[in-house]
């Protein structure tokens, strides 16, 4: 449907600018894992409704690319963390993360792959809508 009509029945705050409210929102590289992943399942909802502008469409991707990127930071992190402390106690340390066969020693690593995944799965998370 097209036309004047088509935004009538949506509301306000969902006609706003997607990019002026982003502009509140805090820096990604500020995030906790759980702050950045509960809003890349926001951001997979407002995407998956299919109600904002090309424009805006296009700044939620951008925003959802980045907290993406923000949480594989802090599994990264987290996994580095956990290696470190199941090495071995005579001293020698467990061979790094990517010599161990993990995504970024893996010739086919994908990460735009790892990256769509992610955000499949941000929406699998989401609440299923009840059918009218």
């Amino acid at each position: 449907m097209t036309g004047p009509g088509l935004h009538e029945s949506v509301p306000d705050e969902r006609l706003s600018s997607v990019s002026q409210n982003l502009s509140d929102l805090p820096d990604v590289s500020t995030l906790s894992y759980e702050q950045a992943r509960d809003e890349l399942v926001e951001v997979v909802r407002q995407l998956e409704a299919g109600s904002t502008s090309l424009e805006d469409a296009l700044t939620l991707w951008e925003r959802g690319e980045a907290l993406a990127a923000r949480c594989q930071s802090w599994l990264d992190n987290a996994r580095a963390r956990l290696d470190a402390a199941r090495a071995p106690a005579d001293g020698q340390t467990s061979p790094p993360a990517d010599q161990r066969g993990t995504a970024a020693a893996r010739p086919d690593h994908d990460p735009a792959a790892e990256r769509e995944a992610a955000l499949d799965d941000a929406a699998a998370a989401l609440p299923e809508e009840e059918s009218a």
